[in-house]
């Protein structure tokens, strides 16, 4: 009898340069041995004549809806899905409804707000609309310590309490799980997350990786904690191995150009340490 096989879904934005964005998430769900589909939301381009400057183009929305009817014909339900860069208030709510109509298990919103390197929010309505409509119906959210900040109204996090104190009004929004991505912001040495379920705190901690190739890391790790989700880990097993996934991915990451290096998402499989 043939091995039933999982099957992943990435509702996200496009990354020609192949580090973030549904490109991450494709190669790391093969990774984890899942079948992969995509929706694309948006397309992300990087200007090499104007210091990767980036410039977001949103899909229509009648055109992500046809994607996600097309991924979600098949005779099985997806095991997990994930969400990345959205676009706009109404492909916020497409995603909703269609979470509640299909009955989707296994929902985890990767809240990207914002570019890799740029300063402004992609929407701020978006983001609002994010707050409101997916963080309450999500098994994982995983902001980082930017996202975090807005989600929680606490503005920039300085330090381990609070991010403890942001994970707990996340969690209070409605999210099953909260993963903040503290990185290296918090101690220069580590890179540190911070999980809450409601009941207790887990501080995640990995050795800081220089040089560090990390464009992609926060949508990789997404997708890992999705591939976890799906092959049957609970939550918090999912992000303990997406910690060490991503940490493996940005430890043999590699530079692009001068602009960018991303992790390399078949580390895990390729140096075996």
């Amino acid at each position: 009898m043939l091995k039933k096989i999982a099957k992943t879904l990435t509702i996200a934005g496009s990354d020609a340069s192949g580090g973030a964005g549904i490109e991450a998430d494709l190669k790391t769900f093969t990774e984890y041995g899942t079948y992969g589909m995509a929706v694309v939301t948006t397309i992300a381009t990087m200007d090499p004549k104007n210091e990767w400057k980036h410039n977001v183009t949103t899909l229509p929305v009648e055109l992500v809806k046809e994607q996600l009817e097309t991924a979600l014909a098949g005779d099985e339900q997806i095991s997990a899905m994930k969400t990345g860069m959205i676009g706009s208030v109404e492909i916020v709510n497409l995603i909703k409804e269609t979470i509640l109509e299909y009955n989707l298990k296994n929902i985890v919103i990767d809240p990207v707000l914002a570019c890799k390197g740029e300063d402004d929010l992609l929407n701020p309505e978006t983001a609002e609309a994010i707050k409101k409509e997916l963080i309450p119906i999500a098994t994982v959210v995983t902001p980082n310590l930017i996202e975090a900040g807005i989600f929680s109204g606490l503005g920039k996090l300085h330090d381990i309490d609070e991010i403890k104190k942001a994970a707990k009004i996340i969690y209070d929004l409605g999210a099953q799980h909260v993963i903040i991505k503290g990185g290296k912001a918090v101690d220069s040495n580590l890179a540190i997350d911070v999980y809450y379920d409601g009941n207790s705190y887990a501080i995640l901690k990995a050795k800081k990786i220089t040089p560090s190739y990390s464009h992609g890391a926060g949508c990789t790790f997404a997708a890992a904690v999705t591939s976890g989700l799906a092959i049957g880990l609970s939550p918090k097993e999912s992000i303990i191995e997406a910690k060490n996934f991503v940490t493996a991915a940005i430890k043999h990451g590699f530079k692009f150009n001068k602009f960018v290096g991303p992790v390399f998402h078949s580390a895990s499989r390729i140096f075996k340490e």
